[in-house]
């Protein structure tokens, strides 16, 4: 199966989120990014080549509707970066006042992951190659 030629890259990864304020300031602290946009409902993040948008939940159903806005228990996706060093990050990451919740692990598929999440519960796995 091929790519088709418009999918060649995730631009942005809006993220719904409770409490704007406190997301931003996570973010900010956690991984040290430059902000690209911002306004009253939304702070949009430079991630390399990817943007990382943190919208006001109560904004996001305009660019879902019909569909609904999620808010039950349980993790619905997962982001991974990929770093050369998941020790090293792992403890960049705490010193930021991260809270991991499991990690470093070496998986038996090759990679050596940790994982955590931001106040709104959006997983975020750093993973090694081995």
């Amino acid at each position: 199966m091929t790519t088709v030629k418009w999918a060649n890259k995730i631009s942005e990864i809006t993220l719904f989120v409770e409490d704007l304020y406190r997301s931003k300031a996570f973010y900010q602290e956690a991984f040290n990014l430059t902000i690209l946009y911002e306004d009253e409902n939304c702070t949009v993040f430079d991630y390399g080549n990817t943007s990382i948008n943190l919208l006001k939940q109560s904004n996001a159903w305009e660019l879902i509707k019909p569909a609904q806005v999620g808010t039950g228990d349980g993790a619905r996706f997962q982001l991974t970066i990929q770093v050369p060093d998941v020790d090293r990050v792992c403890d960049e990451l705490q010193e930021r006042g991260v809270t991991l919740l499991n990690g470093p692990i070496t998986r038996p598929w090759g990679r050596r992951t940790a994982c955590f999440a931001d106040p709104d519960g959006h997983l975020w796995e750093i993973a090694q190659l081995l």
